[in-house]
């Protein structure tokens, strides 16, 4: 099973088009995603990102349904 969460796009590091890197932030967590798949996003944009890697760019809304959704399970429904 794979798993792609929604975070925040903060900043972008200058770079070319497949070594471009942003910091995202996951509820507060941040880190480090490569850009190279959507090169339209900016600063201010809702990413999902799966293995360090940052695949499309999320409407707002639906990056905080899906985080909500995220938030109400309960640790031991977890696998």
């Amino acid at each position: 099973m794979c798993l792609a969460v929604p975070g925040q796009l903060l900043s972008i590091d200058d770079g070319d088009a497949l070594t471009r890197l942003g910091r995202v932030s996951f509820a507060g967590v941040v880190k480090q995603a490569s850009l190279a798949y959507v090169p339209e996003a900016e600063p201010g944009d809702y990413v999902l990102v799966h293995a360090g890697f940052a695949i499309t760019v999320l409407d707002e809304a639906e990056a905080l349904r899906t985080l909500a959704y995220l938030a109400e399970i309960e640790p031991e429904e977890l696998p």
